[in-house]
Parts: structure tokens; sequence; C-alpha cells
């Protein structure tokens, strides 16, 4: 074969190689743009299993309790959907200013699905069956977060933590540690006290007569806090008459959303209530309120139930220092240093920040 003969069959070949090279590359790219992004599955609070990307970085946190919980699992730069209660809660802002540039896909209390998905959420956290439902039917993984118990909050925070991932199922184990410390403080300075008062939780002072009954998370802590629920009904934030108010004549009332000064002065003002031997005696206490209210569905309810036995059982809980237990808990999972005015004004039950 002549030498330029050579030439053109090299070339030909090395053109031949090339064109496979190249198809071989482009069929791994489209495999590569193909290809489904890992995933793994999680177990909600109600038992669905859910399917979820292996690694979450956008979350749209539609329960404004979980919202906190996040943020104590260091999870809070990954919120891309909020609530307008979050987004106004005087302390959660203090902590993450960021939270006022977050979406909240609402129109008034309906969550509007076209808003939540322009943020692109990898996951939807909910505690609301609507909101679910429409989540779903949107082709949006959704968990349900909600509880009802101490339990169910364990199993709620773990949730949260599993489906943050990274470092937040660390941080979910100290948090369990401390919850079971602090319970079992309680339950050990408790240890032969018989006494167990009756407690009347107001869930806030502009409507006296809807309370907290029983199989309730506030139930749960007035127990844990060596207390009894001076109602035998059941359920959240329940209406009952006045007349039965008075009839369950509790040793200590707490109100939700308020302070203890406005709290008392609210009960003062009606004409049965007032007449209440825990009016009468000042052992009205608002409840406290950090980045979430202490009293319902929060994590701080490591930090409710030592409040609540102090406020029940002050002859225990004398040497208590609740002051320096906020700020420790506040520096310890929000990185945030509580003065302590600030501590002072969270358990007092103000809104104020200084």
């Amino acid at each position: 074969m002549k030498r330029g003969n050579y030439v053109i069959t090299a070339l030909i070949g090395l053109l031949s190689v090339t064109l496979i090279a190249s198809g071989c590359s482009n069929s791994h790219q489209s495999a590569r743009s193909t290809a489904k992004p890992a995933t793994r599955t999680v177990t909600d609070m109600s038992g669905t299993k859910v399917t979820i990307p292996k690694k979450v970085n956008r979350v749209a946190d539609l329960w404004h309790a979980n919202n906190q919980t996040v943020m104590l699992l260091g999870g809070q730069n990954k919120l891309v959907a909020t609530t307008q209660m979050i987004k106004k809660q005087p302390w959660f802002n203090t902590i993450y200013p960021s939270i006022k540039q977050v979406k909240a896909p609402f129109s008034g209390d309906t969550m509007q699905v076209e808003s939540l998905l322009k943020v692109k959420p990898d996951v939807v956290i909910s505690a609301d069956p609507g909101q679910i439902k429409q989540a779903r039917n949107a082709k949006v993984p959704v968990v349900n977060a909600m509880y009802q118990n101490f339990d169910g909050l364990r199993r709620s925070v773990n949730l949260t933590a599993n489906v943050l991932g990274g470092n937040a199922p660390a941080v979910a184990k100290t948090y369990q540690k401390e919850l079971s410390a602090n319970l079992d403080q309680v339950k050990t300075q408790l240890n032969g006290v018989s006494s167990r008062p009756s407690v009347l939780h107001i869930v806030n002072d502009t409507n006296l007569n809807v309370v907290d009954g029983r199989q309730t998370i506030v139930d749960e802590w007035i127990k844990a806090a060596g207390g009894q629920n001076a109602l035998s009904q059941k359920g959240n934030m329940i209406s009952v008459t006045t007349e039965k108010l008075a009839k369950s004549n509790p040793d200590i009332i707490i109100v939700g959303n308020t302070t203890s000064k406005e709290a008392l002065k609210a009960l003062q003002k009606d004409p049965v209530l007032s007449k209440l031997s825990a009016v009468k005696k000042g052992r009205v206490y608002g409840n406290p309120q950090g980045t979430f209210p202490w009293d319902r569905y929060s994590a701080e309810e490591a930090l409710q139930v030592l409040w609540a036995a102090q406020k029940l059982h002050p002859a225990q809980f004398k040497h208590l220092n609740m002051t320096k237990k906020t700020q420790a808990f506040y520096q310890k999972y929000y990185h945030y240093q509580l003065t302590a005015k600030q501590a002072n004004l969270i358990l007092t039950g103000s809104t104020a920040t200084q």
C-alpha cells in the first residue's frame, strides 16, 4: 500500500474512534440528565411513609410551632416558606432576622398552592390535614409533624431532624437528653409530695372561656409539673361556660399569650371569675413566650415543665434559677446570648425583646 493510502486509512480510523467516544460521552451525559435524584423514605407522625430527596435543602414549614423546632435543630437557613405568625413572632425574629424575607404562601389562613410551588420546596412540613392534601395533590412531598404529648414531641423532633439531615439528628439527640433530664429532675424533687394543685389553663386573656382540657400537650405538662387539670373535659382550645370555670375553682390559673399582670387584670374584671380563690390570692401567671409560646407544641416544653413545677410547688423548687436555665438553653440551641433582662421578659410572658 502506498504511503498516501496509509495516511488516509489512519485518519479514517482516528475519526471513527473520535465519533464513537463522542457518542459514548453523549450517551453518559444523557443518562446523567435523565437519572432520577436520590431519595429516601421517612415515616411521619400519622404513620405515612413519605419519599423525600436524600439531601433536603429547601423546607416549607407551614406549621407555626414546627418552625421553632427547625431553628432549634439548626435548619433555619433551609426555610423557604413559613407562616405569617412566625414572621411576626418577636423572639423568632430577634434570633433569626432573615425570617422576614421568607415567603408565607397564604391568603388569610388558606394555603396558596401556586405560591408554595414558586419557592420550590424539597419537602413540606405541616400539621393541617387540608394543607397536607393540597401539597400531596400538587406532587410535593409533605410530612405531618403533629403531636399531643411528650412522647409525640420527642418523635416529632426526631422526624424533623431526619428530614433536615446533616447535624440535625445529633442536635435532636442532645435535646432529647435534656428534656429527659428536666422531666426526671421534676419527678425527683416532687418525690413524696402528695398534693397536686388544680390548674386552669386559659388560651389567652382576650377570651377567658377558651381553655385547654385533658389529653392535650397542655394537660401533659400540667401533670408532669405535679398538678392536675382543673377541668374534666378533653381537647385543645375548647369553649367552656363561665359557670363551669367558676365551679372548677382552680388553685392556679395560667394564661397564654400574655403577661402575669395583664392576665390577673383580665380576670379581676370578670364579675364571676374575679371571685375565684386563685385570683384573690394572685396565683395567676402569664405563660412564658420565647421563639414560640412554651405552653403549646413548643420544643421549649423542656423549660416549660421546670417553670410550671416551680409555680405549682414553689417550696420544692426555691433554688431553681429559671433565668439562668433559659439563658443556657438559648445559648446551647440557638447560639444566642440572652441578657438576664431578656430571659426574664420571656419568663413573664412578655412579647418585648429588650
